[in-house]
């Protein structure tokens, strides 16, 4: 990297069809709060939308409609009261928490559907969506 040059630059940009392919495949492991929100809101939920912390967090707020499930409880037997082919969409605090990953992690090793909501419940505060306060678990 030469001093007229930034870091960013230093490493070239992949090429368009390998950058193409990596943002798309993105959508099949994530979505966002929006996404997650309107189809709630429409009654379109087809998901079941699983808050990975822990049951005082949840319990402190959370969004609407979630389950509490914290992620070292995703376990088969629980797991099996859903119907198969359910879809799993797991949130944690936000993006410095890596508990929605590990709640995917559980899942995939099931054998379930899952995809994480990318910015947690910070990211559903900073689209400016409500908080539920309350108990209702799994």
């Amino acid at each position: 990297m030469t001093s007229a040059q930034s870091a960013v630059a230093a490493i070239p940009a992949a090429p368009s069809d390998q950058a193409l392919a990596h943002f798309e495949s993105a959508f099949a492991f994530e979505t966002d709060c929006w996404d997650v929100h309107d189809a709630m809101d429409r009654g379109v939920q087809d998901f079941v939308l699983l808050d990975v912390r822990s049951h005082a967090l949840y319990e402190a707020g959370h969004v609407p409609g979630a389950v509490s499930l914290p992620h070292g409880k995703i376990i088969a037997s629980k797991m099996a009261a859903y119907a198969p082919g359910t879809l799993f969409v797991v949130y944690c605090a936000g993006p410095h928490c890596n508990g929605a990953h590990r709640g995917a992690v559980r899942l995939a090793r099931l054998g379930l559907p899952v995809k994480l909501m990318i910015g947690g419940l910070t990211g559903w505060i900073d689209e400016g969506f409500s908080l539920e306060k309350g108990a209702q678990g799994a």
